[in-house]
């Protein structure tokens, strides 16, 4: 299966958080959409890895996803080598997106840059014809996208393009919040994170729509592009 986009995420619920309005609004327009999750989230404070599997195949649901994968790399450990980075090319070389999107280069978390990193860094080798692999007994064609971004996640890093989700942040929240166990719940008995306070269940909107704002837009989410974005003529910026 071919696709035209696909959004890596070091753990489940980092692609819904960074671009899920992008995507849902790429699947409305008729793009097929994948995500791959790197690792199950298993050292989350909240919840379980088989909570968050199951919350993880919900939000795909939401969103419309047609493929979801998780690569169960060791959450927290995971390395930028070549066994790991040839498991993400085994993945791009599967669906040979002409897209990919994949975490911030630089967050609180220590996954988030690995992870970044790690999946920029497979997008290039994916490209050599003699790095060699396979997927289920059969040989794959070596495949570059022609893209690679990254969302923006904890911190507030300056976006090189904002895109405009205005009629889709409502999927997007509803994707998010399809991750029951690590968002805020006034009645939950588990330990509050970072992640799990009124604050920041009130900064998805907040954030997004000051990214709108900068745009003119009523909800916005924010990239940063490995180089320089080309356009056919200045009437295409906006």
């Amino acid at each position: 299966m071919k696709l035209d986009i696909l959004a890596f995420g070091a753990h489940p619920d980092d692609v819904e958080l960074g671009c899920g309005g992008t995507l849902a609004k790429e699947i409305a327009a008729g793009k097929k959409v994948g995500i791959v999750d790197l690792t199950r989230g298993e050292l989350g404070t909240r919840g379980s890895a088989d909570l968050r599997d199951q919350e993880a195949a919900e939000a795909a649901k939401i969103l419309g996803v047609v493929a979801r994968e998780n690569l169960r790399m060791r959450d927290g450990f995971f390395l930028n080598d070549e066994k790991h980075q040839l498991e993400v090319i085994k993945m791009i070389r599967k669906y040979r997106p002409e897209i990919v999107l994949c975490n911030a280069v630089d967050d609180r978390h220590i996954d988030h840059g690995r992870g970044s990193k790690l999946v920029s860094d497979a997008c290039f080798l994916s490209g050599l014809r003699k790095i060699e692999t396979e997927l289920d007994g059969q040989k794959q064609e070596a495949y570059r996208p022609t893209m690679v971004y990254h969302y923006i996640q904890w911190k507030n890093i300056e976006p090189d393009f904002v895109v405009d989700i205005s009629g889709f942040n409502h999927k997007r929240v509803a994707a998010i919040m399809a991750y029951g166990s690590q968002f805020y719940d006034p009645n939950s008995n588990e330990p509050e994170t970072p992640i799990a306070t009124k604050n920041f269940l009130e900064s998805l909107n907040y954030r997004a729509q000051d990214l709108g704002r900068l745009i003119g837009a009523e909800y916005g989410e924010g990239f940063t592009a490995e180089r320089y974005l080309a356009v056919n003529s200045l009437s295409d910026l906006k």
